[in-house]
């Protein structure tokens, strides 16, 4: 089954139970159906953790449960996946971005695979030819319909096979959603590394779910200091011992001289340029590899669970 189609079949099962989820459906003039999870309907834990699922394309599992207390929550986004690079790299990371005029969100989603406009795609070898099209977009407004058109179009679907699920990043599913990218992070991190993903069998990772943002910048702050100073990964490998030691130090987000400060701060020190930041910032902050060939454990990086706190305004 294709990323778009277990994608769109969890949508429909979203859909049946939106009102106890706090999210609702339009259609929009194109035809393409618009599913919001926290523009303005309000959304909820569960409306969030399946939006993570649905940005997986099915092929992982989301799930809320209890944090380390030294991050001063009481909950963690747990993420595993037993097909990293399609769920992942294919499906949950956001490489799409979408502008038009004064139009921007960052997309997510299987529809990337379908559209395959990122090199990405050629690295990884997977794209796909589907039916539908499912997308998720980190937004506060639905794209105009001229802007739904041209997405369908780059998708290579009608408008009505279409679906596009949004949520703001300062909203109770938006936040969840992506606090569950801590193993898609990491493998980003190896990708941009020159690491060959194929190794990479399945992935588990959990990062403290902060406290809901008052706006977005805040949200993009906590959000990202869940994965750079609270998120743990494994990641279970193929091959040999040597390339993990010689890769290993370089994972975690330690490994970036921005390092230490909540993100807000190394945001505004840049003057909101997010590509001036170091880029191997982005990572989770404890990676550890399980080589299913050697029986070896590699385990890199270190929690920050102080600088969690200062993040998320939880005192200690």
């Amino acid at each position: 089954m294709e990323l778009n189609e277990r994608a769109a079949q969890l949508c429909e099962r979203l859909i049946l139970d939106r009102q106890s989820l706090g999210v609702s459906v339009a259609t929009s003039a194109c035809g393409c159906r618009l599913i919001d999870c926290g523009i303005d309907a309000p959304g909820s834990l569960e409306a969030g953790r399946r939006l993570a699922e649905i940005c997986l394309a099915g092929l992982g599992r989301v799930e809320l449960v209890p944090a380390e207390s030294s991050f001063g929550v009481e909950t963690a986004v747990a993420v595993t996946v037993d097909e990293p690079v399609p769920a992942c790299m294919a499906s949950q990371y956001a490489g799409w971005q979408i502008a038009q005029g004064k139009y921007f969100a960052m997309g997510s989603g299987p529809m990337r695979a379908a559209a395959g406009k990122e090199a990405l795609f050629d690295a990884i070898g997977f794209r796909e030819r589907p039916d539908c099209a499912v997308g998720v977009l980190e937004t506060r407004t639905f794209p105009p319909d001229d802007l739904c058109r041209d997405l369908a179009a780059q998708c290579r679907v009608t408008p009505d096979k279409l679906t596009l699920l949004a949520a703001p990043t300062a909203s109770v599913a938006g936040t969840v959603q992506i606090v569950a990218r801590s193993v898609e992070t990491a493998l980003h991190k190896l990708f941009e590394l020159g690491f060959d993903l194929h190794r990479v069998q399945r992935g588990q990772g959990s990062a403290p779910l902060p406290p809901l943002a008052d706006d977005d910048l805040a949200a993009i702050g906590r959000t990202n200091d869940a994965i750079l100073y609270g998120a743990t990964v494994t990641l279970w490998v193929r091959g040999d011992d040597a390339s993990l030691e010689a890769l290993g130090p370089r994972v975690p987000s330690c490994a970036s001289s921005d390092f230490g400060e909540p993100f807000a701060a190394i945001f505004q020190r840049y003057n909101h340029d997010f590509y001036a930041i170091d880029p191997h910032l982005f990572s989770p902050a404890l990676v550890h590899f399980v080589n299913l060939d050697t029986n070896a454990t590699h385990t890199f990086g270190r929690l920050a669970p102080q600088v969690v706190r200062r993040s998320f305004g939880v005192g200690g």
